[in-house]
């Protein structure tokens, strides 16, 4: 076949990934090893990132954008007049590894329209990956999209070639999945999620006794969720993530703002658009549930069932209960040091070990990172500044949306400039 038209082939089907969002090449490690080619572990045409932080490049395309189901959010769906195309699997071998030796990629992200059966669109990304680790002796990271439906046995094939395996939900609610895409079973999506889930369990497990056990997909499961397209709260979609990670053990489940790019009365109408800013609050209240230890029940209730857009979760939540605060930081346990506004993950470890031979002040907080135009409404030091307060919730937010621009603040003289 000619390179004129595999370069159409792959501009036709890398921009129908665009819209799958559950890419990430954290938690893999593959070590170069015996003349392979490729290795996951020392670095990173999309950007990820890697669990420390650092960017990767991923070859993130379709098998094909051809569909067998007619879901009508999707681009791809089975009456849609698209240009449609197909990669053959070596094609698709030989697409990772030209583009692999010329530094432009560190991995693969494969997914595919269904075509014929769940099981027969499978097989080919398997073929794909199996290709790529056995012929080709790469060692970079794969990302395989798996299939609703697909057979137990396809899967566990799956999982000892791929990195990372994920199955998109679609839609957060059983209900919307039924009104955009009634050809589809939940019940499909959950099936292969059980199988991989079982499989790293029994992976782990024999690994203790038998150290040359095969890998098992070491970056995990993640999956996708379009947010938007039917008529959910931020509550049903935060609830369905929290039920995912506890029944699943997924490493990451992503949020899609909805793009309205079909007309469909059952969708919104184009040009109207999912905020990022509700993205990028969801995103934050996931972040909250995995390493802040809040339950999701705290964060959205009833009485607030959509997240505040003018102030990120951990803050609002801290103004509806502002009778757990002021917080003593220097007495505080961990537990209650990662609820105050301000303060994250790594500044919590650092005032853990920075009391443990001095009481720290407002000076002694700002080196340690501390956001304090956010914290110090919430939190008592060494220092006698700001001690007096008696502001109401709705005070607080207004001083902190005011000054919310300001990269730096003065809080206690003039000579002490603190990260806002």
């Amino acid at each position: 076949m000619s390179f004129d038209r595999i370069k159409e082939k792959l501009n036709i089907l890398a921009d129908a990934a665009k819209y799958d969002v559950s890419c990430s090449s954290s938690g893999s490690k593959r070590t170069n090893k015996e003349k392979s080619l490729g290795n996951s572990s020392g670095m990173g045409i999309c950007h990820s990132y890697t669990e420390d932080g650092r960017c990767v490049s991923l070859l993130k395309i379709l098998m094909t954008n051809h569909c067998i189901f007619d879901c009508a959010y999707c681009v791809t769906r089975r009456s849609n007049d698209i240009k449609r195309a197909a990669f053959k699997i070596q094609e698709v071998v030989d697409l990772t590894i030209n583009f692999y030796r010329r530094n432009y990629i560190e991995g693969l992200f494969l997914s595919s329209g269904i075509f014929k059966d769940a099981d027969y669109t499978m097989e080919r990304l398997v073929a794909v990956a199996k290709k790529l680790r056995l012929e080709e002796k790469f060692n970079g990271y794969i990302h395989l999209k798996s299939i609703p439906g697909a057979s137990d046995e396809l899967m566990r094939e799956a999982g000892l070639y791929a990195d990372r395996l994920s199955v998109n939900i679609e839609i957060p609610t059983v209900s919307g999945l039924k009104l955009l895409a009634p050809e589809k079973d939940h019940k499909d999506f959950l099936k292969p999620m059980e199988k991989v889930k079982n499989e790293i369990i029994q992976y782990k497990s024999e690994k203790k006794i038998i150290k040359s056990t095969p890998k098992y997909a070491p970056a995990g499961q993640s999956t996708q969720m379009i947010v938007g397209a039917t008529g959910e709260t931020d509550q049903q979609i935060l609830l369905t993530s929290a039920y995912f990670y506890k029944e699943f053990n997924l490493k990451r489940v992503y949020y899609s703002g909805y793009v309205p790019v079909i007309a469909d009365e059952r969708l919104p109408q184009l040009g109207t658009q999912v905020p990022m800013l509700r993205e990028n609050r969801l995103y934050q209240t996931d972040w909250l549930m995995r390493f802040y230890g809040f339950d999701v029940r705290e964060i959205v209730d009833k009485n607030n069932p959509n997240l505040d857009l003018e102030v990120d979760p951990k803050l609002a939540w801290a103004l509806r209960n502002l009778h757990e605060f002021p917080v003593n930081i220097n007495k505080a346990d961990k537990f209650m040091l990662l609820r105050i506004p301000g303060v994250g993950v790594k500044s919590v470890s650092k005032i853990i070990k920075a009391r443990r031979f001095r009481k720290l002040n407002w000076q002694h907080l700002a080196k340690l990172g501390i956001a304090s135009n956010r914290a110090k409404y919430f939190i008592t030091c060494e220092s006698s500044e700001f001690e007096k307060r008696d502001l109401t919730a709705e005070q607080i937010r207004g001083f902190i949306l005011q000054n919310s621009s300001s990269k730096f603040r003065k809080l206690v003289s003039p000579q002490l400039n603190v990260f806002g």
